[in-house]
């Protein structure tokens, strides 16, 4: 299997050297979705990462079977554990019965155990083959880590199932060696469950402070987690004044202005008037007034609305990359790294946006209570950027994954012209060269495509529950055959999106189009009409004038030849 290669440094790592590899979750509870669904999205970012979907089917092991543990980034054999009798089937980071879990990398304080088994994306993966509900995910996951050692730093996790949404921050204890032994294996934990009507994010920060102490149905932790940031020398107090976040992750520069700043824009944007109070807080200017952990939005979200949510690039905030000399001449809302540069001996950095350019993939999943497993699942998944990138609807039950989409169907390394990866690749790289032109094609056709699946998806349910009745086997196969087609069908309304903008866009030119044909120059000898020359962007011709003195200035000849 091919793996997450993240280049992610454990304790030490600087803050531009994480957010290279970021990722960012939405949390959605039922009663703040539109159709009462819960939701959890996550952009997979990586500059190492390629964009597969990842697919177990339902097994069964005999006993005293062993699991081999290969460290989720970078393959990396840390060691095995016993095997379960039975697993469930999973493709991407949701299972058979609708459970759903993904994760961002907050670092923290270096508390990895360099003896533990259990990395973050093992944790994830068998976790989603063991547990049905997010409760049983959280104690799966906390006896996995105390039992096995956790070698990963620190980890936000969203965990959901069709009924709950749980938001939960793990970081290992460090490693203390008595006896050849690490006395302190295990990790230190909170989970948080989402307000029903509310609505949760985390973007590489830990964000749970202060929490409840005796409320096991809303808030759980490790029994330990006060007493060892006590002992730690993190935390001095009453343990009610107790903030996790501060403790193991405190708050920098880089905390607020490259995560809390990404939920900020969410949240900015889901509550009527914005959420301007926390502004410089975003910004890394003034953390004193910190962002809540969960808000509820003005109105309930629709599936729709939280993918667009996931497409933001701080458009129309003082964060928006549209506006200053760096978007070139077509208003490119995207930064290559690194992360910051100097000049004169200043530090600058580029904004780090929820879209970006270096995702592997991303999804949308639903967990829908009232419909059976087999049918309620839905993950809406999607590879590269999410900006310009499209979701399809892959039923969790799915028994078989699109060729476009299937690992091994190339890699980072080679190209595959069968590859959703490398086709979305191709779209998006060639966008980003006039931005602000050729996006607009690529939304409409996200819209086009996004749109006929919502449209079909009740059809879809309706017919499912209709063979359900009849022998549940029967939808499994129905529900893997519309994934599998529709994914397809996306991948090839693709292939033609790139063939089009090629031929319109080529050499800087616009063709003209009426009624979605180019137009011809009236001879009939397919010569096109003559095009637009659509140029450069206001700001971009000051820039360059400036910048180039009298050198490109169109001047009056002297001594011309009478």
């Amino acid at each position: 299997m091919k793996r997450k290669l993240i280049a992610l440094f454990l304790a030490t790592a600087l803050w531009p050297t994480i957010q290279t590899d970021a990722c960012t979750n939405m949390l959605i509870s039922k009663g703040a979705s539109t159709d009462g669904s819960t939701m959890i999205t996550y952009t997979a970012d990586s500059h190492q990462l390629y964009g597969c979907l990842y697919y177990h089917p339902a097994a069964t092991y005999p006993a005293g079977s062993l699991l081999k543990i290969y460290e989720w980034d970078t393959g990396k054999y840390l060691g095995e554990i016993p095997q379960v009798e039975k697993t469930y089937s999973t493709v991407g980071n949701m299972n058979e019965h609708q459970l759903i879990i993904a994760e961002s990398t907050f670092g923290g304080r270096g508390l990895g155990d360099s003896t533990g088994i259990m990395d973050y994306g093992s944790l994830i993966y068998i976790t989603l083959q063991r547990a049905k509900t997010a409760r049983e995910a959280i104690q799966i996951m906390t006896d996995l880590v105390n039992e096995y050692g956790y070698y990963s730093s620190g980890e936000s996790f969203s965990i959901a199932d069709p009924n709950e949404v749980w938001h939960m921050e793990m970081i290992g204890k460090g490693c203390k060696i008595v006896n050849g032994k690490n006395v302190n294996k295990g990790a230190v934990w909170v989970a948080m469950r989402v307000p029903d009507g509310y609505i949760g994010m985390h973007a590489n920060q830990a964000r749970i402070t202060t929490f409840p102490l005796d409320d096991p149905e809303n808030c759980l932790y490790a029994p330990d987690v006060i007493s060892f940031a006590r002992e730690s020398g993190y935390f001095k107090g009453e343990d009610k004044d107790f903030s996790f976040a501060d403790a193991y992750a405190p708050l920098d520069f880089g905390g607020l202005r490259y995560c809390e700043a990404r939920v900020w824009s969410a949240f900015n944007r889901v509550v009527d008037g914005g959420l301007p109070q926390y502004l410089d807080y975003a910004m890394g200017i003034d953390a004193s007034n910190r962002l809540p952990l969960f808000i509820k939005p003005s109105k309930k979200l629709s599936p729709k609305e939280v993918m667009w949510l996931m497409r933001d690039h701080y458009e129309d905030t003082p964060m928006d990359m549209r506006k200053d000399i760096g978007a070139g001449g077509h208003n490119l809302p995207y930064r290559w790294r690194p992360m910051t540069y100097t000049v004169d001996g200043v530090e600058y950095l580029n904004e780090r946006a929820v879209a970006t350019q270096q995702t592997g993939f991303w999804f949308l999943a639903q967990g829908r209570s009232w419909l059976p497993d087999v049918i309620g699942g839905i993950l809406w998944f999607g590879v590269d950027d999410s900006g310009t990138s499209c979701l399809t609807p892959i039923y969790s039950c799915t028994n078989r994954i699109p060729e476009c989409f299937r690992e091994g169907n190339g890699h980072m390394t080679e190209y595959s012209p069968t590859s959703a990866f490398w086709l979305f690749n191709r779209v998006t790289n060639f966008a980003y060269m006039r931005y602000d032109l050729i996006s607009q094609d690529i939304i409409k056709v996200i819209n086009e495509t996004e749109d006929r699946n919502f449209a079909e998806i009740p059809a879809v349910d309706a017919a499912a529950q209709l063979l359900y009745q009849q022998n549940p086997q029967l939808a499994v196969d129905f529900l893997s055959n519309y994934s599998v087609s529709t994914a397809q069908n996306m991948f090839d309304r693709w292939k033609e999106l790139d063939e089009y903008l090629l031929v319109k866009y080529v050499d800087g030119n616009v063709k003209k189009e009426k009624d979605g044909q180019f137009l011809d120059n009236g001879n009939g000898k397919n010569i096109p009409a003559s095009p637009n020359y659509p140029g450069y962007n206001e700001a971009w011709k000051k820039a360059v004038a400036g910048s180039t003195g009298d050198r490109l200035k169109v001047v009056k000849t002297k001594n011309l030849p009478k």
